[in-house]
């Protein structure tokens, strides 16, 4: 998990917090990657399109991957006749949008915005379902919660070392979700629920703590302490993929942040990735990204200077 965050080098904007009483209801367009954010206090509807509406009590957390229009409302009545969050949120004063009585609140809410490089951000969005929800409950919930409460207390002071504070909270908080959301039966897929498997995970961790070995299927099937094909099928089962078709996306996806960030020439990050020639990485880099790694190099050198990104 750390391999992966580090890989996708999350940035942060906290919001202002929301405070509000009585009747009201906002609607949030769609966006790229993840929002997370929670309840300090009272309870809210959040409204998803295409789903039935979803209450949100005091103490629950909630995140979003890559979702589509939604509204949070006092009340799904309410949420039928939403205002738009982006012209209420400019009116924010000191860390805060206020609806109602600035004397008085029912709803205290925190919430963020986590986006990921483009290059790599299907590693984790790709795993996430549209809504998680972590209960006060649950037993993520009360450490969580102590996380929102920390986090919007940080949004609503100014001090030195804000926005690091809130980006680093705002990432703590975006491991404890993942760690919640993977062992939520059922839920959680890819490399992200193999972690809580034994034998799969075992497998996972050595090849990320030693991407450099040329790892064979049956080194990796008794680390797992089963026979090549129960864990060649249990791997795919698990995390959608066969195992060293994993560990080539795995390479290949850090080979692209190293020649996008330009840290090795072509033949170290051939021996770091695993290959044992500059020839077999490009042509392995070639199949799995669609252009050599010079070409890619050189493109991402020419955006670096335009000052343009590449496409999701």
């Amino acid at each position: 998990m750390a391999d992966a965050i580090g890989l996708l080098r999350p940035h942060t904007v906290i919001g202002p917090s929301l405070r509000a009483v009585g009747e009201w209801a906002l609607s949030f367009d769609a966006f790229l990657h993840v929002r997370i954010g929670g309840l300090v206090r009272g309870e809210c509807w959040l409204i998803l399109d295409g789903r039935e509406p979803v209450l949100l009590q005091e103490g629950d957390t909630f995140m979003l991957g890559n979702p589509p229009p939604y509204v949070l409302a006092s009340s799904p009545d309410a949420g039928r006749r939403p205002e738009e969050a982006e012209a209420v949120w400019a009116g924010a004063e000191d860390g805060f949008v206020r609806i109602g009585p600035e004397s008085e609140d029912d709803l205290y809410l925190c919430a963020g915005h986590i986006g990921f490089d483009e290059e790599n951000a299907a590693l984790l969005t790709n795993l996430l379902p549209t809504l998680v929800i972590v209960r006060a409950g649950d037993p993520h919930g009360a450490r969580l919660a102590q996380l929102i409460e920390h986090l919007a207390t940080e949004v609503g002071m100014v001090a030195a070392g804000g926005p690091l504070v809130q980006n680093h909270l705002a990432q703590v908080l975006l491991v404890h979700m993942l760690r919640a959301h993977a062992g939520q039966a059922g839920w959680a897929r890819g490399w992200l629920g193999a972690l809580n498997d034994d034998g799969i995970g075992a497998a996972l961790r050595a090849v990320h703590s030693d991407l450099a070995h040329s790892w064979s299927l049956q080194e990796l099937a008794d680390i797992s302490h089963m026979s090549r094909s129960a864990f060649a099928q249990a791997f795919k089962a698990h995390v959608g993929v066969p195992p060293l078709e994993y560990l080539i996306n795995w390479r290949m996806s850090l080979a692209r942040d190293a020649l996008v960030r330009d840290t090795l020439s072509i033949s170290d990050l051939a021996r770091a990735t695993g290959y044992q020639s500059e020839s077999a990485f490009s042509t392995a880099f070639r199949r799995v990204v669609g252009s050599s790694p010079s070409k890619f190099r050189a493109e991402a050198r020419r955006r670096a200077v335009s000052g343009t990104r590449q496409p999701a």
